[in-house]
């Protein structure tokens, strides 16, 4: 042994903390979860005032977000050419079901397409949604999402509260709780 490590203090052998940090860290996002935590992908934002939404439905009649005020909104862009939003729309359909009986409005904005596309795509996967069409892509522009789908959750006042960026699973449990939770 070389000179001066005969003194020397060997350091305790290292205790396994693995199994003691994932057992913690699994009793904090159990507690999280039931105190009220945010479904996957849903964001709060800083409360921001909704930029102006006036577009004509598929059938033509026209839509002003300003005139449902008073309700929540599920503000939602989406285009038939983004493979998310061809998965999503479904399960969309699904939620707007479930959730009939909750004072939501759903408010599905198609982004920069024709009716002939929209209406073969959602005549097969969602033939209950009446999409806004944003057909020169101005209102999207202004909401500026940070890619399709996107979905803004605007409260009564008019003020967007939540985000959710790319598709998910909008008829799971905690999504359907998140979304009847704002209403109640």
């Amino acid at each position: 042994m070389p000179a001066g490590w005969a003194n020397t203090v060997k350091p305790p052998p290292a205790k396994n903390t693995l199994i003691p940090t994932f057992i913690f860290m699994l009793f904090v996002g159990v507690t999280a979860a039931s105190a009220g935590s945010l479904p996957p992908g849903v964001m709060r934002i800083n409360a921001l005032p909704a930029p102006a939404l006036r577009l004509d439905n598929i059938d033509g009649e026209s839509y002003d977000l300003t005139a449902t005020n008073g309700h929540w909104r599920f503000v939602h862009f989406w285009a038939t050419w983004c493979g998310p939003c061809r998965r999503e729309m479904p399960s969309i359909q699904r939620m707007m079901n479930r959730l009939d009986d909750v004072d939501l409005k759903m408010v599905l904005v198609n982004t920069a397409e024709t009716e002939d596309e929209v209406f073969t795509f959602l005549g097969i996967v969602a033939p209950d949604l009446l999409p806004l069409m944003d057909t020169d892509g101005l209102v999207t522009e202004r909401w500026q999402p940070r890619g399709l789908p996107a979905t803004f959750l605007v409260d009564p006042e008019g003020l967007i509260q939540y985000q959710a960026l790319g598709g998910r699973e909008w008829e799971k449990p905690a999504y359907l709780e998140f979304l009847r939770g704002l209403t109640r």
